[in-house]
């Protein structure tokens, strides 16, 4: 018995796609490559932009934070998830299940604020460009990034303070491969639909009001680019691609598991795969892609390893 909240449910079974040992089998093969992939990704960014003095600007430092993020947020889900799919039983203890949901939504709330920093960011660079450096300070960056933790934090625990009284007497089984807010809730042995509703109206607020922010930016953007200089909205439109594909992958699957209104457990699962482990590895190969600096400071660094390695 949990002393803390009066239950005797001392863990939690994860059901995955329990009928089908091919699929699991599959997405761990799947989940391994692209969680491995997600981590040298953000590190490849991480270390690119710390040290190449050609990219020490505001929007690779909220670049490289925005690794730090999805390494995070990859590295909370993922390991178990991967761990739990050859077993045949996926366990996870009460207080280890508390954890995950604490950094999943306390990771979401940063990379939603970075996120929307990340857009003013761009809209100061295109549509204020002399007076870039001077409005993206060292010191606002600073505040955005300070800003982003507090937030996340504040709705994490936000979000905790409603459940972590709850009782749970049974049963214990989370038709998911991590712990889902929701899910977890309903496994109370009290009446949750009303705190349930709370829950889910709070992540829905923060997502869908974020999203519109987001939209609204880009818009202003463009139709701001548009009027100074003919030609230029395809120029906007190849710099904001990037930042509107992540926000789409990252917003997407929320918006979803929030506001749908015919979930299926099926789908939820594969959107889950794809938020924990999909999107952390996108977010860096999307950003380079779409970026003639950041490749060539990719080379540059390569050439330094390589010539490094033939000194050694």
């Amino acid at each position: 018995m949990n002393g803390g909240n009066c239950s005797i449910v001392s863990e939690f079974v994860f059901l995955g796609f329990s009928n089908s040992w091919e699929i699991e089998l599959l997405l761990f093969l799947f989940s391994t490559v692209f969680y491995v992939a997600s981590l040298m990704g953000n590190l490849l960014i991480l270390l690119t932009v710390t040290s190449d003095p050609h990219l020490q600007s505001p929007m690779y430092f909220l670049l490289a934070n925005l690794s730090i993020v999805d390494l995070t947020f990859c590295s909370t889900t993922a390991p178990k998830m991967i761990y739990d799919l050859f077993r045949e039983r996926k366990t996870i203890s009460f207080g280890g299940c508390v954890v995950q949901i604490f950094f999943i939504h306390a990771v979401g709330g940063v990379e939603i604020v970075l996120l929307v920093a990340m857009a003013f960011d761009r809209y100061v660079a295109i549509c204020k460009p002399l007076h870039y450096l001077t409005i993206m300070s060292p010191r606002k960056c600073i505040w955005f990034l300070f800003a982003s933790w507090i937030i996340g934090l504040i709705h994490s625990v936000a979000q905790l303070a409603f459940i972590v009284d709850l009782p749970f007497c049974g049963p214990n089984e989370l038709d998911s491969f991590f712990c889902d807010l929701p899910r977890f809730i309903k496994l109370a042995c009290i009446e949750t639909f009303m705190l349930g509703f709370m829950v889910s109206a709070n992540s829905r607020l923060i997502s869908v009001v974020s999203f519109l922010i987001l939209i609204i930016s880009y818009i202003l953007i463009l139709v701001t680019v548009q009027k100074k200089t003919s030609g230029g909205i395809s120029k906007a439109l190849s710099t904001l691609s990037a930042h509107v594909t992540v926000m789409v992958l990252f917003f997407g699957p929320l918006i979803f598991f929030y506001i749908w209104p015919f979930p299926t457990s099926q789908l939820n699962k594969f959107l889950s795969i794809f938020d924990a482990i999909l999107t952390p590895f996108l977010n860096p190969v999307i950003y380079t892609f779409r970026n003639k600096e950041m490749k060539t400071a990719m080379r540059r660094l390569c050439m330094r390893f390589v010539n490094y390695s033939k000194i050694s």
